[in-house]
């Protein structure tokens, strides 16, 4: 069996409208992936199911609760050091301060907006996807 059948991570995110924008996060410095622009989220644990997983994350990472409104069609990204599924799902803001954890900054912004910037490989796929909604 070829190196190339890693296992792959199972992450969620959320594609969260807040005050009729976009929320999105940048990666820290320390962080795989560093300074890129992602859609908050993380990985399935257990047999937690996707929509418990990205609702728990969403409260972990940002302090705020969300309302999972709709899922969308998954990434599969191969890195070169490890594979991913991202899963994504349109959600609302239901309360809460944002608050971050892990991330080195958030921004909101207008739907058109998001195109412009530098995404997570994983990410630019649902990018796309959600700008044709």
């Amino acid at each position: 069996m070829s190196i190339l059948y890693m296992s792959r991570l199972r992450v969620c995110c959320a594609i969260i409208n807040l005050q009729g924008k976009t929320l999105i996060v940048q990666r820290g410095e320390n962080m795989k992936l560093p300074v890129k622009w992602e859609f908050p989220g993380g990985k399935i644990e257990g047999n937690e199911s996707e929509t418990d997983c990205v609702v728990r994350e969403i409260k972990e990472e940002l302090n705020i609760e969300i309302e999972v409104e709709k899922r969308l069609d998954s990434s599969l990204f191969e890195y070169p050091d490890f594979s991913i599924e991202l899963i994504p799902f349109i959600a609302k803001y239901i309360s809460g301060q944002v608050s971050l954890k892990e991330h080195q900054q958030y921004l909101l912004l207008e739907k058109e907006e998001l195109a412009k910037l530098d995404w997570a490989d994983a990410d630019i796929s649902i990018v796309k996807q959600y700008l044709s909604l």
